[in-house]
């Protein structure tokens, strides 16, 4: 399921989406082939300033530098509904598995007057922030620009499948699900036990928008085996989630990856989910011919997306109660 052919992922000047120049539709075109070919895809000229990423990452570097006992100070259990903030190495599972990373979970920021966060909606209301200069307001800074970006390329994806270019925002992102996640993979250890930070998966939503830091791990699954996404300055890298699969039937396909960290040093990622609204039903796209065959043999973990019906939410809460049942356990 989703496995490539192919040496190298795509990389894609997204500059006159932008912009909204004349060339984006050559732009959009240019998803589409990444979208068929590889699922993951490169992108520069966004417009995200280059300072506030670097400042997000200097401020991560600090927060996983604390004890565990300050970085527990906002451990996810005192989340609540709206499942965010930190959880330890170990904390969250791939396929069963323990991760070897910990990491922080936001989203987007809701007051606690919100309807959403008054009528107890899972995965909504405020974060959780560590009680460091500047923290909350970069966070809050990177999400409203990537999910400005995530407009701009869902409305490309939309152009590269011949639709119009609010196919998306009218149906299921005018207000999306924001998830945002800062993870870091501790180094090997010196007996080389545990070099996964995160097993073989696909992401579940609509679109991945993905920050690394210059130590790389990043693995996609092609026909030829494992190949390398290493970090490029200045770029995101791009994938498409199960629900884009889904909602093509199969034409673009959701591809495995996985993350290593072989290195002597701890490394960051800055993975940031762009996702249907939490209460879409999600459905396939009328006007696509292609229908997607059964491939539930060949994913991962022997699921098929195209079987689902009902709302993104309910999608969703099965899927992120598997990944921390512990939390599941205390909130759902």
């Amino acid at each position: 399921m989703g496995v490539i052919e192919l040496s190298s992922v795509p990389l894609i000047d997204v500059a006159p989406l932008v912009n909204r120049a004349t060339e984006r539709t050559h732009v959009a075109e240019q998803i589409g082939t990444a979208c068929r070919e590889c699922g993951f895809f490169y992108v520069v000229g966004h417009s995200v300033e280059e300072s506030l990423c670097r400042k997000l990452e200097t401020r991560s570097r600090s927060f996983f530098d604390q004890s565990e006992s300050q970085k527990m100070r906002i451990a996810m259990s005192r989340g609540g509904r709206a499942w965010r903030g930190y959880f330890p190495v170990g904390g969250e599972l791939t396929s069963g598995k323990p991760d070897r990373k910990e990491g922080l979970y936001f989203g987007a920021e809701l007051a606690a007057n919100h309807p959403a966060v008054l009528a107890g909606k899972l995965l909504h209301g405020p974060n959780l922030f560590p009680d460091m200069p500047d923290f909350r307001e970069t966070v809050l800074r990177y999400i409203d620009s990537l999910t400005q970006l995530g407009h701009t390329l869902m409305s490309g994806i939309s152009l590269g499948l011949g639709l119009a270019e609010d196919y998306f925002e009218k149906r299921y992102t005018r207000d999306p699900l924001i998830l945002f996640r800062i993870f870091n993979y501790p180094p090997v250890t010196e007996s080389g036990r545990m070099p996964w930070g995160v097993g073989e998966h696909t992401d579940y939503g609509l679109l991945t928008i993905l920050r690394q830091d210059d130590t790389g791990g990043l693995q996609v699954k092609s026909r030829a085996g494992w190949i390398d996404a290493p970090p490029i300055p200045g770029s995101f890298v791009c994938n498409i989630g199960d629900m884009l699969d889904r909602l093509t039937r199969g034409i673009y396909r959701s591809t495995p990856h996985r993350v290593v960290n072989a290195s002597r040093r701890n490394r960051l990622s800055f993975p940031f989910f762009f996702d249907p609204n939490f209460d879409a039903k999600i459905s396939p796209i009328e006007d696509l011919e292609h229908r997607a065959p059964d491939d539930s043999r060949e994913r991962w973990d022997h699921a098929s997306v195209h079987e689902f019906s009902g709302s993104y939410g309910d999608y969703l809460l099965a899927k992120v109660s598997k990944v921390f049942p512990q939390l599941r356990k205390e909130v759902l």
